[in-house]
């Protein structure tokens, strides 16, 4: 009895731990992908570089691919002026694939000048590396309406 007991309360702990952590990175990650918004709206590109990893991709609404933090930044900052209005990501949902990485699903939403608001979707791509969370790959998408 004793010994089943032992496993019980270490398998508890072992999964509470876990959950801890999870709860731990997923309220960073919240903030990672807020940071970028942020970065986005003030046209931040000191933030941006903190928060991107050197091999970062991109796969915007428009087909374009931008390929390493420099081009990523370069269209994310040209993005910005072609298009103004101000940027909401709100995070739906976070999975991990393990304790290293996982993927963050958004609503993002621009609210034009003229009132108007596009509505699209992003995922971000994150990994820790360095005791911290840093995104690697953004795709995001402009629903059509489609089935």
């Amino acid at each position: 009895m004793v010994r089943y007991l032992f496993i019980l309360v270490t398998s508890f702990n072992v999964c509470c731990t876990s959950s801890f952590a999870q709860d731990a990175n997923t309220r960073k990650i919240y903030a990672l992908i807020n940071d970028y918004s942020k970065a986005r709206e003030n046209r931040d590109t000191i933030l941006l570089k903190s928060i991107l990893t050197e091999d970062v991709d991109q796969l915007v609404s428009t087909g374009e691919w931008r390929y390493g933090l420099r081009a990523a930044i370069q269209g994310m900052m040209e993005s910005s002026t072609a298009n103004p209005g101000s940027r909401t990501l709100t995070v739906e949902k976070v999975r991990y694939m393990d304790e290293h990485s996982a993927i963050a699903d958004a609503r993002y939403e621009i609210s034009n000048p003229d009132g108007t608001i596009r509505k699209m979707w992003s995922s971000f791509f994150v990994v820790h590396s360095k005791e911290k969370w840093k995104i690697a790959a953004i795709r995001n998408m402009l629903p059509t309406g489609g089935k």
